[in-house]
């Protein structure tokens, strides 16, 4: 019986000797690389397009961001106006003339020329503060870029508004361009006279303090110290 085995051979067992080859063939994926390296270039490929948070932030919609920029113009266009027509109204009705009283003594319109910063701090640096707010205006036109905030486009626009009234003041209202004094008319009791572009400055740099507080960034995001 054993000598009949020897000549003519064990037969092939299916699954004894091709298990292995058929295993081994599973496994190695065309140019010779094994199923678990093929798959890796996927596997980072997926990552790379996205689980950071960086990334996703980058994909969100760029209507959401249109639509915060328009936030943005709207109010600054509305504080903007409201300033220019409040300071033609003031040089036009009440420069030269006297005081009026609002809230009798604690507040009333008087027509001032402030040749200084807000409030009228500065007197002698006209020209550095006309430079200080094209800087703040260069600036918002940045971050504008990346803005997915409605509260910071609020802001924003505020500062970009108040900015932008004061600035013209200084630019077309005499003694010269760049010298301009700026129309002020509010005036509170014991306190200094401002406009309406000084009120959206203020406005605007308490609510970026508030946001900042938060922890909430331009770009929509939210982090914690």
């Amino acid at each position: 019986m054993a000598e009949a085995e020897r000549i003519i051979g064990t037969p092939d067992i299916p699954g004894a000797a091709g298990a292995e080859p058929e295993q081994s063939a599973g496994n190695v994926a065309p140019g010779g690389r094994s199923g678990s390296d093929a798959s890796a270039p996927a596997e980072r490929s997926g990552v790379d397009s996205g689980a950071d948070g960086t990334r996703v932030a980058d994909e969100r919609p760029k209507g959401s961001r249109r639509r915060r920029i328009a936030v943005l113009f709207a109010v600054a266009v509305l504080a903007y106006a409201l300033d220019l027509v409040s300071k033609m109204i003031v040089v036009a009705k009440l420069e030269h003339h006297d005081s009026i009283e609002v809230i009798g003594t604690w507040l009333k319109f008087e027509a001032i020329r402030n040749a200084g910063a807000a409030f009228g701090f500065g007197d002698a640096f006209t020209v550095i503060f006309t430079v200080i707010a094209a800087a703040v205006i260069v600036v918002i036109a940045r971050l504008a870029r990346k803005l997915y905030s409605l509260p910071w486009a609020i802001a924003l626009g505020l500062l970009l508004g108040g900015a932008l009234g004061n600035l013209t003041d200084r630019i077309f209202r005499s003694p010269g361009v760049f010298e301009g004094a700026v129309v002020d008319f509010i005036a509170p009791k014991h306190f200094a006279v401002f406009n309406l572009a000084d009120s959206a400055i203020v406005c605007g740099g308490i609510l970026i303090v508030l946001l900042s507080f938060r922890g909430l960034d331009p770009d929509g995001t939210v982090h914690k110290d």
